[in-house]
């Protein structure tokens, strides 16, 4: 007797023949961590609203916008490897800022600014 089995790919409906992209294969766990970055309106900054586990960048917009914009709250949805993501480290932060300290011109502090402007 022979079995036969149906390969669904990513994105197919069951019982339509469709193509795609091989299914994911192996645990949740084994997908790489994505992080997400939404912009609510035109001309705002993207903003770090949460990670998610995908298989490539596509997937990840995919579930990105299901999930974090179920509410048409989004308008662009960026996507970043979190092991591509570098940052400084605290016990640098000396030596990252340091240099800035003795630009005292940087901050105008120092000016005697008119009574009628309050709001610097």
């Amino acid at each position: 007797m022979k079995s036969y089995i149906r390969l669904f790919f990513y994105g197919d409906i069951p019982g339509q023949e469709t193509g795609g992209a091989p299914a994911p294969q192996g645990p949740k766990n084994d997908w790489p961590l994505w992080e997400v970055f939404i912009r609510s309106k035109q001309g705002l900054d993207h903003k770090h609203v949460g990670s998610l586990h995908a298989t490539d960048a596509q997937m990840a917009i995919e579930n990105a916008r299901d999930v974090y914009t179920r509410r048409q709250e989004g308008v662009s949805i960026w996507v970043v490897k979190s092991q591509d993501i570098h940052a400084s480290r605290p016990e640098e932060s000396g030596e990252l800022y340091d240099p800035a300290a003795d630009k005292i011109y940087r901050h105008p502090t120092f000016y005697d600014l008119p009574d009628e402007i309050n709001h610097m």
